[in-house]
């Protein structure tokens, strides 16, 4: 029985990890119809950062992960303003495929001019006194948590109404004032954020890189 419920602990951990990734790759889906295929390289990166930082520099890891949130969120804006953007009016979808695979080849190369191929140990960040891991149970509250918030910013907030609206007619959004081009950087912001707390999540409850 023991047995069986720490299973289903960890599976509910894992399942909260894959949320939280979905969350954020779905959101860019939903709003700007593009496939980000990079989505997976950011959390990548997202990780690196968290490493490099607490393991490399030596910095506290709440700011190591303040940090990591910050590049990627960054990283995400870039993405979508230098290689997505000028394709949203693409006449076929192909390029905006082939621009989304190349960007994740792009992260995937420099990643590995960077930190090499080597595998690493990624130093846990998280830890509480408790039978059940820290890692688990922040994982659990944390993907909650993120999913209720996002749920009452899209409902609650302007910019979740913006984005709405956008992602049903961005003609008619434009036509209403609503300026699309921000719009869909903040859903990349948001996205490439939530790719750096499930990167951190991930590494700390598979402490391999």
């Amino acid at each position: 029985m023991s047995s069986f419920i720490s299973y289903l602990i960890n599976g509910i951990s894992l399942g909260s990890v894959y949320a939280i990734i979905a969350l954020g790759y779905t959101m860019v889906y939903g709003i700007a119809k593009m496939l980000n295929f990079a989505h997976g390289d950011v959390i990548m990166v997202g990780s690196y950062v968290v490493y490099v930082a607490v393991s490399g520099m030596g910095l506290n890891p709440i700011l190591a992960i303040l940090l990591s949130i910050i590049i990627c969120t960054l990283m995400g804006v870039v993405i979508e303003g230098v290689a997505y953007r000028p394709l949203r009016n693409a006449a076929s979808p192909l390029a905006v495929l082939i621009t989304a695979i190349g960007v994740s080849y792009l992260l995937q190369n420099v990643a590995l001019l960077i930190w090499g191929a080597d595998t690493k140990s990624f130093s846990n960040v998280i830890s509480l006194p408790s039978l059940i891991t820290g890692v688990t149970i922040v994982t659990i509250i944390g993907g909650i948590l993120i999913m209720a918030g996002l749920m009452l910013f899209i409902s609650k907030t302007k910019t979740g109404q913006a984005m709405l609206a956008v992602s049903e007619d961005k003609g008619a959004a434009q036509l209403m004032g609503i300026n699309v081009n921000k719009t869909i950087s903040i859903t990349f912001a948001i996205g490439s954020g939530l790719a750096a707390i499930a990167g951190l999540l991930l590494c700390s409850a598979y402490p391999t890189l």
